[in-house]
């Protein structure tokens, strides 16, 4: 299957790119929109590449990249009673929430911010530009993250 790429959105009060560079993998648990689910579930692949999105951040934007390192499985914080991402309605056999595993690859040094994406040709057609655009794992082409890629490798700390 070929390589997929994709927008992976999280507050810098829940994990970080930092966070990630530190823990090496971790596991993106808690999505709770379908959509979000779905492609989870059902479209990411070991390998695929991420965009890291700082969300309601200051500046909101792509702070680092990721990869896949497993492709979607059952969330198992949707089975634990009491657990902030409990779900009564999530059983063991038929699972409602997936999720999948990051590895860090790359923190950039510094923020493509939002506003940066929206005024670069080639992102105009780019998921996170869109007016309200609020999902948190989204669809990214090849050549949108192959231009996020080369900003933040050019951007510097501001």
């Amino acid at each position: 299957m070929p390589r997929r790429y994709w927008l992976m959105k999280c507050e810098p009060s829940a994990y970080t790119i930092d966070d990630l560079a530190r823990d090496k993998t971790t596991s993106w648990e808690g999505v709770r929109n379908f959509q979000a689910r779905n492609f989870m579930r059902d479209q990411m692949q070991e390998g695929d590449g991420v965009l890291f999105y700082a969300s309601n951040a200051d500046p909101s934007g792509v702070t680092g990249l990721a990869t896949i390192a497993r492709a979607g499985y059952p969330d198992p914080t949707a089975f634990k009673k009491g657990h902030v991402y409990f779900d009564e309605g999530s059983k063991t056999d038929a699972p409602t929430w997936f999720l999948v595993d990051l590895a860090f690859e790359e923190r950039f040094p510094g923020i493509v911010s939002l506003e940066t994406l929206k005024q670069t040709r080639g992102l105009e057609a780019m998921v996170v530009t869109q007016k309200g655009s609020r999902l948190s794992v989204q669809p990214v082409t090849k050549p949108e993250y192959d231009i996020v890629v080369k900003l933040g490798r050019k951007i510097t700390r501001g």
